[in-house]
């Protein structure tokens, strides 16, 4: 206790503001990357039930996610979406300071994520594509004339999963700033002392 209260001591009051202020700033990131994970479990939970329900049957025949590889590509990548955003997001709420290794891992991760279903994403929406206007080259017709709520259904599952594409670039951001920041500036990016130039008389 002594020997706390006499570092303390030696410290500046500009170095101990200083030191407050970036420990309020590390609170305040890690408040908002822990929310931006968990944000993702609630939109992959959504689009992933949304697809897990959608099937319609009526006088033309019937229809099922399953019919489509794409939808269930979708499916999968939500899922895996939502299961990392909660396991990330309650490591990251944990107060221990940032590792290298645990930096890295955050910073793969969060890149594989976003590929993963921002591909999903893209993937069923070239489909939701088709079968909105068809494709006159192959005499392939338009399907949701017929089957409207089952495209409803796949449009809306597709708009939240852009949502959490969002997120997730965020998240990439941050894990991105955390990993980087711990490496020193580039030699020739230090501040050099000035050249001093000699003066010959004119």
């Amino acid at each position: 206790m002594e020997k706390t209260s006499v570092v303390e001591g030696s410290r500046s009051p500009m170095q101990m503001k200083m030191g407050d202020e970036l420990e309020g700033n590390t609170n305040t990131l890690r408040t908002a990357e822990t929310f931006l994970r968990l944000l993702p479990v609630g939109l992959c939970v959504s689009a992933l039930v949304l697809m897990l329900k959608n099937s319609q049957q009526n006088q033309y025949g019937s229809v099922d996610y399953t019919d489509l590889g794409a939808f269930k590509y979708l499916v999968h990548a939500n899922g895996i979406c939502a299961g990392y955003s909660l396991f990330s997001a309650v490591i990251a709420a944990m107060p221990r300071p940032s590792t290298m290794p645990r930096a890295w891992t955050f910073f793969l991760l969060d890149q594989v994520l976003t590929y993963i279903v921002l591909a999903a994403g893209a993937v069923s929406t070239e489909v939701l594509y088709l079968a909105e206007n068809g494709n006159t080259a192959t005499t392939w017709s338009s399907a949701c004339g017929s089957f409207g709520r089952f495209c409803n259904k796949v449009t809306a599952s597709i708009v939240i999963t852009f949502v959490a594409v969002f997120c997730y670039v965020l998240l990439s951001l941050i894990s991105s700033y955390k990993l980087f920041t711990k490496y020193d500036a580039p030699a020739a990016c230090r501040p050099t002392a000035p050249i001093e130039v000699a003066a010959f008389p004119g």
